[in-house]
């Protein structure tokens, strides 16, 4: 698949707030004892199975995360990855075939996405459908509206950096229909980044998680043009 026109929208959260949504078997992920919950709108271009066709109608279609950091299994805290609390998606058979293939929290939502990096990307998102089984909070309007910009040059985030912490993970973490945890690994090279600008209009999707914004905290903003990107089968953890 390919990633294109994403903006990465970072609020720090209290870790409080977050623990009691993960799963036992994953620890929530700080940076310098700080928890954060990400927001990522973008393009998705040129997806499918290995070694299957694309398929019409679940190739290419706007999409929408809202997400946190944790660690899975292993001596020292384990895997680094991503935990979802939702995703939207303007393709129903792709909201489809991750609900039924990897049980992710998909839903399926009217969205839009024109414009560029340099002159403003507009994002529209409406969610639509039944709320996610178990989720915090059934919000089936969950909206975003926004409008992103690049503001500066292109860079890679340098390791240590917050900015290196937040963007270059290689995992996300699930829970199969029987309730086990697994991880999926995801290999891409490092995002090109740049720093960037939103202007938000509407943002309902981390209430619909039961994770409330502080309204005066505005966002830490990244943006990326374009990567290619690939994701394997899940693994028990």
């Amino acid at each position: 698949m390919r990633w294109s026109e994403l903006a990465f929208l970072h609020w720090p959260v209290p870790a409080a707030l977050l623990r009691p949504l993960l799963p036992q078997e994953l620890t929530l992920d700080t940076f310098e004892g700080e928890a954060w919950l990400g927001i990522v709108p973008f393009r998705m271009e040129g997806t499918r199975a290995r070694p299957a066709p694309p398929i019409p109608t679940a190739t290419n279609f706007p999409e929408l995360n809202v997400r946190t950091y944790v660690r899975g299994g292993g001596p020292g805290g384990g895997r680094a990855g991503v935990w979802f609390f939702s995703l939207d998606a303007s393709s129903r058979l792709a909201v489809l075939g991750a609900r039924v293939g990897v049980n992710l929290p998909y839903f399926h939502a009217d969205m839009e996405i024109e414009g560029s990096l340099d002159d403003g990307v507009r994002f529209a998102s409406r969610r639509r459908g039944a709320g996610w089984p178990g989720a915090a909070v059934h919000l089936e309007s969950a909206a975003l509206r926004c409008t992103y910009r690049a503001v500066g040059d292109v860079f890679h985030a340098a390791p240590g950096s917050l900015e290196h912490w937040l963007t270059e993970r290689y995992c996300l973490f699930g829970r199969f229909r029987s309730g086990a945890v697994y991880f999926m690994d995801v290999h891409h090279l490092p995002w090109p980044l740049r720093e960037g600008r939103v202007e938000l209009e509407a943002n309902s999707v981390a209430e619909a998680a039961g994770i409330p914004l502080h309204p005066d905290i505005a966002p830490l903003v990244h943006v990326a043009g374009s990567l290619d990107v690939r994701a394997w089968l899940p693994v028990k953890l």
